[in-house]
Formats: structure tokens, sequence, C-alpha cells
């Protein structure tokens, strides 16, 4: 049993051009971020810090995210249709590190506005413990969108469908119109619910009594910049429309048209994310900087210099 698309295939060359465009710049991004993830790891002081720990929950997240788009760009160039099981695996992987974002971006508003608003309790509210458990709940909530799809589609399609061929598209594999639907609320749901959080961290710490202190101006602009991510990450839940809505106009270009809409929602976006803490934030610059230029160890730590002459 064969499951296939009605997709059509690009020229050799142009496959061959998407694709190292693709890969450069997704693996340029992974680069960056896995910087900032060694950094992240070769200090303590991050360790303890719940806006670290959460900052770098985001970029892992895309670190997934577009390691799994080459995979998957790739493979389908290369071999067109993929087995069912690998793909929905692969799929539901994409998915829910992508529904994680907005999530993650919600709970850092609120580590924003804790330690503006209540900086004398925010050692005790926003500790280790309780930052993973947030973390292991967005992931749950995340996993509340993919998971009903999976239980779906093994209830109702035969064993011999999970080892048949399709061109790896999450419209291809979750077929049911019903769980577009249900995509569609949950998506908005969270939507809404990211949102009143973000406007509801930024108005409280623009009108806290602290507000004209700098560390208030900061985190405000912090906040900004997460709406702006959020922005960003909307723009995948109209991927589909965009790419319908432009393919019906230019059928010649449907191709195309899927790949820039895909490189740009998918791939552009991830720039973002090592620019609002791995080099905006101070602290996390320093250490950035040490990691990249290991002359500048040497000139804050000279006796360990001296000591390794020895």
């Amino acid at each position: 049993m064969n499951v296939t698309s009605t997709v059509t295939r690009d020229s050799v060359s142009v496959a061959i051009a998407k694709n190292v465009i693709t890969v450069v710049l997704s693996l340029a991004v992974i680069g960056v971020n896995g910087t900032l993830v060694h950094t992240f790891r070769q200090h303590q002081v991050f360790h303890m810090n719940s806006r670290y720990i959460l900052y770098i929950h985001l970029v892992l997240n895309d670190i997934i995210m577009l390691a799994l788009t080459i995979l998957l760009q790739v493979l389908s160039y290369i071999l067109f249709t993929l087995n069912v099981s690998f793909c929905i695996v692969m799929l539901m992987v994409a998915v829910s590190s992508n529904l994680n974002n907005p999530l993650t971006l919600a709970a850092m508003a609120l580590e924003c506005y804790l330690a503006i608003c209540f900086p004398l309790r925010h050692p005790q509210i926003c500790t280790v413990r309780k930052t993973c458990v947030a973390i292991a709940v967005i992931w749950f909530l995340s996993s509340l969108t993919v998971l009903p799809d999976l239980f779906v589609v093994l209830a109702t399609r035969p064993a011999e469908y999970f080892h048949s061929r399709v061109f790896c598209m999450w419209a291809n594999v979750f077929t049911d119109p019903q769980l577009e639907k249900k995509r569609d609320v949950s998506n908005i749901l969270y939507l809404v619910l990211v949102w009143l959080t973000l406007f509801f961290s930024y108005f409280r710490i623009l009108f806290t009594a602290q507000a004209a202190s700098a560390n208030a101006k900061k985190a405000r602009n912090t906040v900004l910049l997460h709406g702006f991510q959020l922005l960003l990450c909307m723009l995948s839940y109209v991927h589909n429309i965009m790419v319908q809505g432009l393919s019906s106009l230019f059928p010649k270009d449907a191709l195309a048209i899927r790949y820039v809409i895909t490189l740009l929602i998918q791939v552009m976006p991830r720039l973002i994310s090592p620019m609002v803490y791995g080099i905006r934030d101070k602290m996390f610059r320093k250490y950035l900087k040490q990691c990249l230029l290991p002359s500048t160890n040497s000139n804050i730590h000279p006796e360990k210099t001296e000591k390794s002459k020895i």
C-alpha cells in the first residue's frame, strides 16, 4: 500500500539550490544557537537562574525545529516519500517544539514581571525546580495538541498504513478534517492565553512603582521583544493559508511559493532568539565573549594562565 501525494518535483538543479540554501541558513542559525547552549553549559551562574534556563529551552526548541526542517526537506527531495511511521514521529516532535515557543515566551514574560514587581519574592518563586516544572508543563500542553491526532490515526487506520510511504506533510498523514478544526481551536486558545500573559506582564511592569528604574525599562523592552517573537511564531499558523492562497493565484510557481514561505516562517525567525538574551543581556554577552575569544579568559583570570605556563 503506497500513499503518495500529487506534489510535483523540482528539477535536479533547482532541488540542489533549494537544499543548499536551506541547509546553509539553518546550520548557521544552529551554529549560533549551539554556541549559546555551550556558553550556558560552561558557566554555573546560568544554571541557577530561571531566566536563562527558560531562554536556553527556547533556543533548544529552535535547534530541534531547524534540524528536523533540514532532515525532512532533504529526505523529501532525495526519497520523495517517507515511511509513515517515521514521518509521524518527525512531524510530532517538530510541531511540539514549534508549539513550545509561544508558551515559553509567556513563561519568560511572567518571570520578567515577577522580577520587577516582586523583587523580594522572586528568588523564592522562580526557583530552578519550579522552572523545570514549568518546562515540563509546557511540553505537556504542546503534546495535548498533537497526541489526539496520533490516537485518531492509530484507531482509524489499518496496520498496513504505518508501513506505507507518503510525502511527509501533516495534511497528508492526518487527513481527518475534524482534526484540523481541533488544531485550529487549540492554537487559538493557546495564542489567546499567551497574548493575555504578555499584555498583563507588560502593563503591570509599566505601571509598577519601580517603572522609572532602568531594570523596569529593560524588562518592558524585553516583553515587547517577546511580543515580536510571538508575532513571528503566529506566522506558522497561517502557513497553509498563505501557501494555498498564493498557489491558487500562481499555480505554476506553487513549489517556489511553498519553499519561500517555509524559509521565511520556519528558518528566518529563529535568528531573533539569539539576539534577545545572547546579545542584549550583559551577563550572557560577557560569558559569550569568553567562549568566542579565548584571550578574554586569560585577561580575566591571569593567574590561571600563569599556572598553565608552569
